[in-house]
């Protein structure tokens, strides 16, 4: 009688097998974040989840991407976690702060950590350090720039309460994903409570000095883009990527798709929308269609005095020649447009918070706002705008104490039996 061979495993595959708690591990060899080869453990609840892991993390070592271990270091983990995984999900301009967060603060002070003996007060020490440490010492400025330290007199130069905020928030993104993929057993970062920051200070535009804005911009080339942005509270990077195909002057509609925006690599990009509730559909005031109207005219008159140097790029929003408009350079001209117009400095995303601003004073409701900016959660708008509701409160309770002060019963009283709903 033969005995049934026992069923083996090809080279590379690695060894499976059930723990005595009834998990299954899987182990195998695969490249490294240091170029080297180490093995690598994945766990399943059963045979199959496991080797599945262990499958895909040979896949990605045999295609040269390295593949972090448990005996990792936080740099060898953040490296790998930026060029193999967070590169796949985010956005350029996204991606590109986080690997400079992770290059000038996260490598910096915790690089050297083993990732599995990572602690809480590892990454509590590394925040407080970082919060009271002058940055133009620790990242060396100050010797190059022959200033700071390197003369004797120090600057002091810390980072703000939402700058440490925001290195953490990449820690615990990139240490879920660890935990995601069985590295870690559990995200220490996230039982590290920051203080959370202040929100930004803005001050919207009143009523009078939009009413004093748009009356400046009826002499300004771009207009029409302006009053986009005060009417409708379009991003600057949406009014930029705006299309003709993208409007209906008929019916009145301009239909939200893209985004232009300036990418280290790709220059002048359009981009999809912020968030899927960015992709929107809204709703043109009549005084946009007459400005687009006239814009669409002052274009075809540009077009004509360019004549070959003309670059039709189906944009609604160009430069003389029709290319498009660097948000850099609008940022520019929007500063110079508002020194002429005598108005107060503001920042061009303060026209947005313009729009949501009047608008709540003039009590349309939350969720209409919400989805005329592209927002993807009432919460932000509600949270951004808690100030204006405060008012409205305010003068409502105001309305009410005068109603209940009045000496005798008017005429307009309601009976005492009616009921309120």
């Amino acid at each position: 009688m033969t005995t049934p061979r026992k069923k083996t495993r090809a080279n590379g595959e690695g060894t499976i097998y059930q723990r005595k708690d009834g998990r299954w591990e899987a182990a195998g060899y695969v490249l490294a974040a240091d170029g080297t080869s180490k093995r690598v453990r994945v766990y399943g609840s059963t045979r199959r989840e496991a080797a599945d892991k262990l499958a895909e993390k040979i896949a990605d070592s045999n295609r040269g991407v390295p593949v972090a271990t448990a005996d990792s270091t936080v740099s060898d983990y953040l490296t790998y976690w930026l060029n193999g995984v967070a590169i796949h999900s985010l956005r350029e301009n996204t991606h590109t702060r986080y690997a400079t967060c992770v290059r000038l603060h996260l490598i910096p002070g915790l690089g050297t950590k083993k990732i599995a003996r990572l602690t809480a007060k590892d990454v509590r020490t590394f925040l407080d350090r970082l919060r009271t440490t002058c940055q133009c010492c620790t990242q060396g400025l100050d010797t190059e720039r022959k200033g700071c330290c390197a003369i004797g007199e120090c600057c002091q130069k810390r980072l703000s309460a939402l700058t440490v905020t925001y290195v953490h928030s990449v820690l615990k993104s990139a240490l879920e994903h660890a935990v995601r993929e069985d590295e870690l057993p559990r995200n220490v970062a996230r039982s590290v409570k920051t203080t959370a920051p202040r929100p930004r200070r803005f001050r919207p535009l009143t009523a009078a000095e939009a009413r004093k804005f748009l009356d400046a911009a009826r002499t300004d080339r771009l207009r029409a883009l302006y009053e986009l942005a005060l009417r409708t509270g379009l991003r600057k990077g949406e009014l930029l990527g705006l299309h003709w195909e993208d409007l209906d002057l008929t019916t009145g509609t301009a239909s939200i798709r893209r985004s232009l925006q300036r990418t280290r690599t790709g220059g002048l990009t359009h981009l999809p929308t912020k968030t899927r509730a960015s992709e929107r559909r809204i709703a043109l005031p009549t005084e946009c269609i007459h400005s687009l109207k006239e814009r669409k005219e002052q274009q075809d008159k540009e077009r004509e005095t360019a004549g070959p140097a003309w670059r039709d790029s189906g944009l609604v929003f160009t430069t003389p020649t029709g290319g498009p408009l660097d948000p850099a350079n609008l940022t520019r001209r929007f500063r110079s447009f508002l020194d002429r117009a005598g108005l107060r400095r503001i920042r061009f995303h303060d026209l947005r918070h313009s729009t949501a601003t009047l608008l709540l004073e003039q009590g349309v409701d939350l969720v209409v706002i919400k989805e005329l900016l592209g927002r993807a959660h009432i919460g932000v708008t509600a949270g951004v705008y808690a100030h204006v509701r405060l008012r409205l409160q305010r003068q409502a309770i105001d309305t009410l104490g005068e109603a209940l002060g009045r000496g005798d019963d008017g005429p307009d009283d309601p009976p005492a039996s009616a009921v309120v709903r």
